[in-house]
């Protein structure tokens, strides 16, 4: 049970390290064209969404296992 957490902990950080980056990157992308803000915005979103799911998914898999 312990490594199920672990597994489970290491997948949350990992989304919220990518999550990061994506705001970030989104951030700047719009500091730079503030014109296709909303562009940048939706696939901020879509992506964001994605990367949850897969975490989900991990946790899910590794609570499983555990």
């Amino acid at each position: 049970m312990i490594l199920a957490g672990i597994g489970a902990g290491l997948a949350a950080i990992a989304a919220g390290i990518g999550i990061g980056k994506i705001g970030g990157s989104a951030m700047d992308a719009i500091a730079r064209q503030p014109e296709a803000a909303s562009k940048i915005q939706t696939a901020m979103i879509i992506a964001a969404a994605l990367i949850e799911g897969v975490a989900l998914f991990a946790v899910v898999v590794a609570l499983m296992k555990g």
